[in-house]
This record gives structure tokens, C-alpha cells and sequence, in this order.
């Protein structure tokens, strides 16, 4: 139908034209998004690739690799944030549009009439002309939503990197070494620390050296955990802080009290708890035994009595047999006689008892179960007494006095013999003589104390007061001296920490110097390692290498010395049980005359000669015929057989 001006609304084609253009232009923008992310994509994967590449050839920190990561992650958002942050234009998208389609510039003219004053009937006319040609555009069909060749790069390039993560890195041995020094610093810093933060919540530092070598260890311990020191540098600040500590402990150790102190920990035993332990422990135990002391011997004596006659127990005839009541008449007597004993004992054993009144009743499985009850209370009751018997024992060495105690180094026990002195004083109960008693015992232990600091003069003072009737100022007197007993066994604590501490750093060098691991170092127990070592006469594994889990050690160590049920002592010449007896060295053939002239030995420009008195000729031709017996009675396996064929052959040239 020809077009006829005024017979079509000029705005609706108008708004029909925009819509197309407006669908064309989202899809335009979805497109170059698309293209930007692919972009993005492949660019982010050759990063990648590039980026590991470069990890699996040079010794790139770890660091770097994740940047690399990072930036590859982000790379395929940033392109396609940046592909479409520009949204086409209305105009820009008619004239793509005229172009792909081949409209002869109708879409862009319309746009330009549609804005502009011009002769009516001409621009409806443009414009329905162009609408008429615009419905006809599939905006879909127009700009497609495909993958472009950038994705199918970025898909090459990904599985290249795949495929190259499966590719072990190359590392020159140095570098190897470098990193596994790397790792143990910051292995041993790591326990360093630890250990630094356990002495100092369990002893604080009461002296300044003290504080100072425990600051300087925990700086040490945090330059470790960097990693940036090499072997060589962690080694000589290792052995810096060592000297700094062992001067320190030798400054310490002058003090009469610190040697004092010292020589009473060394006779106690390594180990050992201390007397006022000692002391908490035995009241501990008398107080679960409710005030008594039962005889070991006795109890032990009362408790197989028990056993035989939980054993009769169990054999009592039926009730019906004529032997059964005589057999429990015997049986309660027994039972009362045990019962009698223990209660002479002064132990309580409730059980017994029901026993007695369960075998009254002629409750056979009541009796057998109320005796199992006492047998293991009397049973409880003796370890406990042999315990207590064992405490008893440790305690009666140890200083008796005020005197012996301090002579012995045992200031915990003297404070709590001060303390004990200082309530008798305080409850103003002390008869004459028991002042005497006090006095004379307080005056004794003036010239043990003299190596305690201040302490001598504080009992100095106390017996003053106390020839002067003054028990007040006395247990003043004795109160000073008790708390200067007590800073000094701080400062022994204190002492003791650094000699803690001098033995970590001692660990650490050794770690450092070995290349083990911090608790490996830290004295381990007996087991397999690299070498034979004390213990149970473990063998070592020769599979152990320089990765082994036992630090290295040369010295051989006598093991016969070990008793242990689940291992046989080993001697130095003890061989493996694992291995085969046929191993053995039993027979070598040939002449050797030990004590003679070295037999000859021809080298490329060397000539030693001497006499040979080794028939190695007849050895040679002994291999070789016993060699051809296992090869034709296939006594070699197939696989070795041709070695084995080259080898003699070899000798025989």
C-alpha cells in the first residue's frame, strides 16, 4: 500500500525504532563485557602460567607466587567491568545497526528527522519508513553471545598451568639447604618462645640479669621465627647469648647462698621433690589413713591371711554336706581372729564385717563378695602404708634442726621451721623450758645461716630478744630471716631458670647445627635413629639419612648395662637378631699372616710393593667355578644373571 502522509502516528513508530535500538545497544554492551572478561581470562591466565613457570625455575618466594594469584583471580572481572562500562549511544547504535543490516542509514536518518524541524509529511515519512525496517531486526540474531577466541587461548593456557602444577620445582641443593635452615629456625624460635613464655609464667624473674637474659632469649627466639639469619649467623648469636648467660650464672653462682642452695639440690637428687613436698605428701597420705600408721609388714601379713581365707571361702562345702557346719564354725572363728587383728591394727574394714554376718546367714556369694570388697580396702590400705613408710624414710635424712637444715642446703624446710618457731612464739603458750629449748636451737643455727645473706644476723637478733624475754621482737627477728631465706630461694629459682634456659639455647645450636627439628633436639627418648644410642639397645636405621628423626651422634654406647622386660641388653659387638645368620663372617678364604710386610698394590703413579702371602689367584678361580655352578643350576635369579657373568668376567681379565 503506498504511504499516504497523515495516516500513521509518527510516535508510535518513533518509540518502536528507540526499542530496537535500545535492545540492539544491552546486547552491544553484553557483548563487549563478554569480550572484556575473555580478554580478561586469558590475560589472567598467562599471568598464571607465566607466574608458576617461573616459581617451578627460579627460587621465587611463596609470597610472590600468591600476588601473582591474586592479580590472575582478578584480571577476567576487571575486564569485563571495563568492557562494559560504556553503554552505545541511541545514534552510535543506529549507525552499527544500518551497517550490520544494510538499512542504508534509515535508523540513524530517523533519529536525526525525528529531533530536527523539517517538513512534516518528509519526516513521518522517514520515520515510519524506518520502523518499517527496524521491526524486521532481531536484536538477538544481530549481536550473538558467544565464546571468542581469546577463551579458547584462556582455556589452553589453564590447562597448561594444570598440568605444569603437577611438575616438581626445580631447586639447586643449596637452595634446598637454604629453605630446610629456613624451616629449622623457625622451628627452634618457635620453641624458644614457648619455653621463654613457660619460665616466665612459672618463675618470674626477681633479679634484673635474670629478666634481662629472658628478654634477650625471647628477642633471639622472634629474630628466628623471621627465618632471616643464615646457619652460620644463628649460630654465633646463639653462642653470644650462651656466653652472656654463662656469665651471668657464674656471677650468681659466687654467692655462698647460691652454692649452698645448690649442693642441697644435688644431694636431694635429681629430680627429687623438695623437703616441704616431702612434708605436703606424708600429711596428705597420714590424712587419708585417718592419723595411723599401720606397719607395712603387719597389713601385708593381715591381707594373705585374707587370701587364704577367701579361698576357704570359696570351697566351703554344701550346706547339706555333714562337714559343712564344722567347716563354717573354723571359717567365722578365722574371720573373727582377722577381724580382732585389724582392729588392733586400728584399721577400719567394714566389709570384714558383712562378711562375718553374711557367713552367719549362710550367704555364700555375699560372703565371697564382701571379701573382695575389704581385700582390696586392706590392699588400698597397705600401698598407702608403704607410701607413707617410703616418705618417712626420705624425710628422716633430711635435717632434723634449724642448724642441720641449713647446713644441708635445705632452706624450704628451714622457712617452715622458722614459720613453726614464729606461731610457738605468737601464742604466748611457751613454758620456760620450751624457750630454753628455742634459744639453743636458734643460737646453733646462727653459724650455719652465715652463708644466707642477712638470715645470720636476723637470728642474731632473735636470740637477743629472746635472752632478754622479749618473744615479740623474736619472731619479728625470725620473720626477717624467714623472708630472707625465701628471696633467696627465689633467686636460686631464678638461678635455675637461666640454667634452663642456658640448656635450651645449647638444644637450639644443636638443632641449628644439625638441621632436626626443635623436639627431636629436646633430649628424645630411646628409640631407632641414625645411630645406636643409650637405652633399650635399639638398632639404627640405615634408611635414616639426613632427614632422620634422632640428631646425629658418633660415640658408640655400651647397652648391656639395661635391664627392661621387653628388651634383651646390648652389648658394642651385639649383633641385630634381624639380620641373617648366613651374613655372618665365619670364613675368608685365602692366607693372611697379620704382622707382615703390606702385600703390593699397583695405582696409576703410585708403586707400593711388598710380599703377598694372599693366594688370590686361587680365590679368583674359586669364584669363578662356584659362580658358573649357580648360573647353570639357576641358583642367581634370570634378572641378575648377566651381572653377575660380567663381573666374572671381568676378573678374569
Amino acid at each position: 500500500m503506498p504511504f499516504q502522509p497523515g495516516t500513521h502516528d509518527i510516535m508510535s513508530d518513533l518509540q518502536s525504532v528507540t526499542t530496537t535500538l535500545e535492545q540492539a545497544a544491552r546486547r552491544l554492551r553484553c557483548q563487549q563485557a563478554l569480550r572484556g572478561l575473555w580478554l580478561g581470562l586469558l590475560v589472567g591466565a598467562a599471568l598464571w602460567l607465566a607466574a608458576l613457570a617461573a616459581h617451578k625455575l627460579l627460587p621465587l618466594p611463596e609470597s610472590w607466587l600468591r600476588w601473582a594469584g591474586g592479580v590472575a583471580a582478578s584480571a577476567p572481572l576487571v575486564g569485563a567491568v571495563l568492557g562494559g562500562w560504556r553503554k552505545p549511544s541511541l545514534a552510535t547504535t543506529a549507525r552499527w545497526v544500518d551497517v550490520q543490516s544494510n538499512l542504508q542509514e534509515r535508523l540513524s536518518t530517523a533519529l536525526e528527522v525525528a529531533r530536527t524541524p523539517a517538513d512534516p509529511r518528509w519526516r513521518e515519512l522517514v520515520v515510519h519508513d524506518a520502523a518499517t525496517h527496524a521491526r524486521e531486526v532481531d536484536p538477538r540474531r544481530l549481536v550473538p553471545l558467544h565464546l571468542t577466541r581469546p577463551a579458547y587461548w584462556s582455556a589452553l593456557a589453564l590447562a597448561l598451568a594444570l598440568a605444569l602444577g603437577f611438575v616438581p620445582a626445580y631447586r639447586t641443593g643449596a637452595h634446598k639447604q637454604r629453605a630446610a635452615e629456613k624451616e629449622t629456625l623457625r622451628d627452634v624460635g618457635r620453641g624458644l618462645a614457648e619455653l621463654t613464655r613457660h619460665e616466665l609464667a612459672a618463675r618470674p624473674p626477681a633479679v634484673e640479669p635474670a629478666r634481662q637474659a629472658l628478654e634477650q632469649v625471647a628477642a633471639l627466639a622472634d629474630t628466628f621465627q623471621k627465618a632471616e639469619l643464615t646457619r652460620a649467623g644463628a649460630l654465633k648469636e646463639l653462642a653470644s647469648v650462651q656466653d652472656k648467660l654463662k656469665e651471668q650464672l657464674r656471677e650468681l653462682g659466687r654467692d655462698p647462698a647460691m652454692k649452698r642452695l645448690d649442693q642441697g639440690l644435688r644431694a636431694a637428687g635429681p629430680g627429687q621433690p623438695s623437703g616441704r613436698e616431702l612434708q605436703q605428701q606424708l600429711a596428705a597420705l597420714q590424712q587419708q589413713l585417718g592419723g595411723r600408721e599401720p606397719d607395712p609388714a603387719r597389713t601385708d601379713s593381715l591381707k594373705q591371711k585374707m587370701e587364704k581365707l577367701q579361698d576357704a571361702a570359696r570351697a566351703l562345702p554344701d550346706k547339706n554336706h555333714p562337714a559343712a557346719a564344722a567347716a563354717r564354725q573354723e571359717l567365722s572363728q578365722s574371720l573373727s581372729s582377722l577381724a580382732q587383728a585389724a582392729a588392733e591394727m586400728g584399721l577400719e574394714l567394714p566389709s570384714l564385717d558383712d562378711a562375718i554376718a553374711a557367713l552367719a546367714a549362710n550367704d555364700v556369694d555375699k560372703l565371697l563378695q564382701n571379701l573382695d570388697t575389704a581385700l582390696a580396702d586392706l590392699d588400698k590400705l597397705n600401698q598407702l602404708a608403704k607410701q607413707a613408710q617410703s616418705l618417712s624414710q626420705q624425710l628422716a635424712k633430711l635435717g632434723r634442726n634449724l642448724a642441720e637444715q641449713l647446713e644441708q642446703g635445705q632452706a624450704d624446710l628451714a622457712v617452715q621451721t622458722l614459720e613453726r618457731m614464729i606461731r610457738q612464739l605468737q601464742s604466748g603458750t611457751l613454758s620456760r623450758e620450751d624457750l630454753q629449748k628455742l634459744l639453743e636451737e636458734v643460737s646453733t643455727a646462727i653459724d650455719p645461716a652465715s652463708p644466707y645473706g642477712q638470715c645470720a644476723q636476723h637470728l642474731r637478733g632473735a636470740a637477743r630478744h629472746l635472752k632478754a624475754g622479749d618473744p615479740a621482737n623474736a619472731a619479728q627477728s625470725l620473720a626477717a630471716a624467714a623472708k630472707e631465706l625465701e628471696d633467696l630461694l627465689e633467686q636460686f629459682g631464678n638461678c635455675q631458670s637461666l640454667a634452663a634456659t642456658l640448656d635450651a639455647l645449647k638444644d637450639a645450636a644443636r638443632c641449628v647445627g644439625s638441621g632436626q627439628r626443635w623436639g627431636l633436639c629436646r633430649k628424645p627418648g630411646p628409640g631407632k635413629g641414625n645411630r645406636p644410642g643409650p637405652g633399650v639397645g635399639t638398632w639404627a636405621d640405615d634408611d635414616a639419612g639426613a632427614l632422620g628423626e634422632i640428631p646425629m651422634s658418633d660415640e658408640l654406647v655400651d647397652n648391656s648395662g639395661v635391664q627392661r622386660p621387653d628388651y634383651d641388653p646390648r652389648g658394642l659387638t651385639d649383633r641385630d637378631a634381624a639380620l641373617n645368620e648366613a651374613l655372618t663372617p665365619t670364613r675368608v678364604r685365602g692366607q693372611f699372616s697379620p704382622g707382615d710386610r703390606m702385600p703390593a698394590i699397583t695405582l696409576p703413579g703410585v708403586s707400593i710393593k711388598g710380599t703377598s702371602r694372599v693366594q688370590l689367584e686361587e680365590a679368583a678361580t674359586a669364584a669363578q667355578t662356584d659362580a658358573a655352578a649357580a648360573l647353570n643350576q639357576d641358583r642367581v635369579p634370570r634378572h641378575y644373571q648377566g651381572p653377575v657373568r660380567d663381573y666374572f668376567d671381568d676378573l678374569k681379565r
